[in-house]
This record gives structure tokens, sequence and C-alpha cells, in this order.
């Protein structure tokens, strides 16, 4: 039986979220190191797709324990990647701290904690990047937050309860 190997250049988000699937289960089952785990996702995040199937995936599993963790080879790697991987986690604060406040007006406990957790996991993850650029990215995101919303195309906008909730959980990330 010939093994069928993806070309990470080449995954499809999809492909990118099993393949982030597949290396978490191995690295919470000691099968692969940190060290190895943050060589592959930073290849797998070179890309677009690879970039937002990773955080797709290790940032709403609450199964997957890698970003609660943050190995040191992890955020170096992260680091590596620059400003597409602040913008990416910065994008996730905003979007799951929008949604926390949804999902309490809703009475949804079971997804208003999924957004905390990933609220949470984007926080940690972002106090140990370069502050440079986080600086530079959230200070965007508070300039801009009056014409940012909860629609692809921004046309629902946040209102004043999910502004204010996402200008406290900007400003978490210094604690």
């Amino acid at each position: 039986m010939e093994k069928k190997t993806i070309n990470l250049n080449r995954a499809s988000f999809t492909q990118a979220i099993n393949i982030s699937a597949q290396w978490c289960k191995e690295w919470g089952e000691d099968l692969l190191s940190e060290e190895v785990l943050a060589d592959r996702i930073s290849e797998l995040i070179k890309t677009r797709n690879g970039l937002r199937g990773f955080f797709a995936y290790a940032l709403s599993d609450k199964d997957c324990f890698l970003l609660d963790k943050l190995p040191f080879s992890l955020i170096y790697k992260l680091n590596e990647g620059g400003n597409v991987v602040v913008e990416i986690v910065v994008k996730n604060l905003i979007m799951s701290s929008a949604q926390i406040i949804i999902h309490r007006r809703d009475k949804n406990h079971e997804y208003e904690m999924a957004s905390e957790n990933i609220s949470e996991r984007c926080k940690a993850i972002l106090r140990l990047l370069g502050s440079k650029s986080v600086t530079k990215s959230v200070n965007q995101v508070l300039r801009n937050l009056n014409n940012m919303g909860n629609s692809f195309d921004n046309s629902v906008k946040y209102d004043s309860e999910q502004k204010e909730f996402i200008k406290k959980q900007i400003l978490d990330i210094a604690q």
C-alpha cells in the first residue's frame, strides 16, 4: 500500500485542520516532542490555509492543550511567523470576545465557555509574542473598532457592549 503524504504548501484549509488535529493528538500522547511539533507547525503556518487551519483547530478544540501549555519551542516558532501570526491571533481574540457577549445574551453557556476558552488562549499567546507587533496590531484594532463587525463584510457592526468587552479583553493582554 502506498503511503499518501500531503504537501504542506498545498494543503487546503480542511487538510490543515486535520493535520493539526493529528499532530496535537500525537503530541498529547507523547509520540511527538515539543520541538518536532513546533518545527512541523512552523512549516504548516507558512501558508494562509495552514495558518488558518492550525489556529482554527488549536484554538477551538477543548481537548487540544497545546495552546494552554505553550511550549517555548512553539512560541519561538510562532514569533518567527511574524505579523501574520499576531494578526490571526488578534482577529480570533476579537471574534471570540464578541461571541462571548452573544452567547451570554442567548444564555448558551456551553458556547460561551468555548468562546471564553478561545479568548483566553489568544491572550496567553499574545502575551508571549513580539510585543511591538502585538502593540501595533491591538492599537490598530482599537482605532478601527467602530468600523469592525460581526460579519465577513463588516455589514453587521459590533454593538457598544461587544466593543467595550473587546477593549477589556485587549487591555487584559498586558496583565
